[in-house]
């Protein structure tokens, strides 16, 4: 029989087991003691594309398992965190400063706000980001460059918008009229630019470095 993790979890919580189980390896295992946030960068980068193959293409075991190991990536971060000899925090920390975000981001729930429709909802939650980012200067702060091209391109030209730069679409006669269609075209883009020896990702993301010059000095011109 294998042995269990030491824990004083309760047998009905299991993501404190999980912890302590995170916690146990992180011990007592010597490849998990020398990993490194930076080290586990490719392993949730996976474990994250695995969660969205089973959300998309997989079966309801296929998805709880993935989510449990997307979990045990957090798990893995905050056990190493939890070791940071100048500002620890562990995976109690983690979970209650998501819990004090999420009540600010709700007031219609936690806070005597009304919102009976999703636009409303999205009122307060954006009203509520924006207190927490004070700070911010522009409307692109925050965003993870590390995203791939289309997602990014995708966040880009909303916060794009919000900061009066617009990017025309296709006209109507060339749009396509679904995402099965737009699939389609994007497909047949990409297919282009092997054909011609172009790098599709690294154009996409050059003209994305255009857009965001034009919004730093739409911003720096309001």
């Amino acid at each position: 029989m294998s042995a269990q993790p030491e824990t004083t979890a309760d047998a009905d919580d299991p993501l404190r087991l999980a912890a302590d189980t995170m916690h146990a390896i992180r011990e007592r295992c010597v490849w998990s003691q020398q990993i490194t946030h930076r080290d586990l960068v490719p392993y949730l980068i996976e474990e994250s594309h695995e969660v969205i193959d089973a959300v998309e293409a997989g079966t309801r075991d296929d998805l709880r398992e993935e989510l449990g190991d997307l979990l045990w990536q957090v798990l893995f971060h905050a056990a190493i965190a939890a070791q940071d000899p100048e500002d620890p925090f562990d995976i109690d920390d983690v979970a209650r400063t998501l819990t004090e975000k999420m009540v600010r981001r709700h007031p219609h729930v936690f806070a005597g706000e009304v919102a009976e429709t999703p636009e409303q909802v999205l009122v307060h939650w954006n009203a509520a980001k924006a207190a927490e980012k004070h700070g911010r200067r522009s409307v692109l702060d925050g965003i993870p460059r590390g995203m791939p091209a289309l997602a990014l391109a995708q966040k880009l030209a909303g916060r794009a918008a919000g900061a009066g730069v617009t990017i025309e679409p296709a006209p109507p006669a060339a749009s396509p009229a679904s995402e099965a269609e737009l699939g389609e075209a994007l497909l047949t883009l990409v297919a282009t630019a092997r054909a011609e020896g172009w790098d599709a990702e690294r154009a996409l993301r050059e003209r994305l470095r255009v857009l965001e010059d034009d919004v730093r000095t739409a911003e720096a011109a309001s």
